[in-house]
């Protein structure tokens, strides 16, 4: 009989989550998904299934809340991953003093803590695959400190310095961990336009999410363990590597200040 294996995706509601699930589900891979209460995943599933014939299974939770990640992996617990993609994550831009506790909790919460304990419960059932993949979503935003966002490229920080140890903890084992530095992408009309609030050279950075979701797939498939999708974010990357960090901090700091002024600060991810 044959053993069905699964995909499983955090944050799959929209943006780069949602074009991960479509690029899976394209390569009829099984899913399961999850996101927040109220966005509309379980539609979502249906859709995926009926379109390309393959198993989805749809789970709405908080994965901040205390015991949600424990609850999310019982309820799989009879089902068989193969890869594990650790999508979500929450971040956005304004003065940390304006931060609020439960702002900052979030992202601590989400981008740190939820990926960690996810990655660690379903190691078992990854490693009886005999060949199995995670996937983790950091940013562009890991490669340096940015004043106006400051906890939240620290938190990317901590994704990429995690997912490079745990690879190489895992080598030999059938498991590959890889992690991803997306750059900008416009995923709605406010995202955009806080994207174009930027000097050229950032804005030509960004990507669709549908193309980033294609690079990640294709990469992580052949055993990749750094992703960073798009020409102009190797050469971002090239630069975070060769510029001084006073001077990046010092240009970040008047496009940050250009961004808040011409947007409204919200909670959402630009960098992911």
């Amino acid at each position: 009989m044959k053993i069905e294996k699964y995909t499983f995706i955090t944050g799959a509601s929209t943006g780069l989550g949602k074009e991960l699930a479509l690029e899976c589900a394209r390569l009829r891979k099984n899913l399961i998904l999850t996101a927040l209460p109220g966005e509309e995943i379980n539609q979502m599933g249906l859709d995926l299934a009926k379109k390309y014939h393959v198993q989805v299974k749809t789970f709405e939770l908080d994965l901040t809340q205390i015991g949600a990640v424990e609850f999310l992996v019982d309820k799989i617990d009879d089902l068989e991953i193969e890869i594990l993609i650790n999508n979500a994550g929450v971040g956005g831009t304004q003065s940390f003093l304006e931060a609020t506790p439960e702002y900052i909790d979030q992202i601590v919460m989400l981008n740190m803590r939820a990926l960690v304990l996810l990655s660690r419960l379903l190691l078992p059932v990854l490693k009886r695959q005999g060949k199995a993949y995670i996937l983790n979503i950091a940013s562009m935003a890991s490669f340096g400190p940015m004043p106006f966002k400051t906890v939240y490229p620290a938190s990317k920080a901590f994704v990429y310095s995690f997912s490079r140890g745990l690879g190489a903890e895992l080598k030999g084992t059938g498991i590959t961990v890889s992690v991803a530095h997306p750059g900008g992408m416009r995923t709605n009309a406010d995202v955009t336009r806080r994207i174009d609030s930027h000097n050229r050279f950032i804005r030509s950075t960004a990507l669709s999410s549908a193309k980033v979701a294609q690079i990640c797939i294709r990469q992580l498939l052949r055993d990749d363990e750094l992703i960073i999708p798009g020409v102009m974010n190797k050469l971002s990357w090239l630069m975070f590597k060769i510029v001084p960090v006073w001077m990046r901090l010092k240009i970040m700091r008047i496009s940050l200040r250009n961004e808040i002024k011409s947007t409204k600060p919200i909670v959402g991810n630009i960098c992911k």
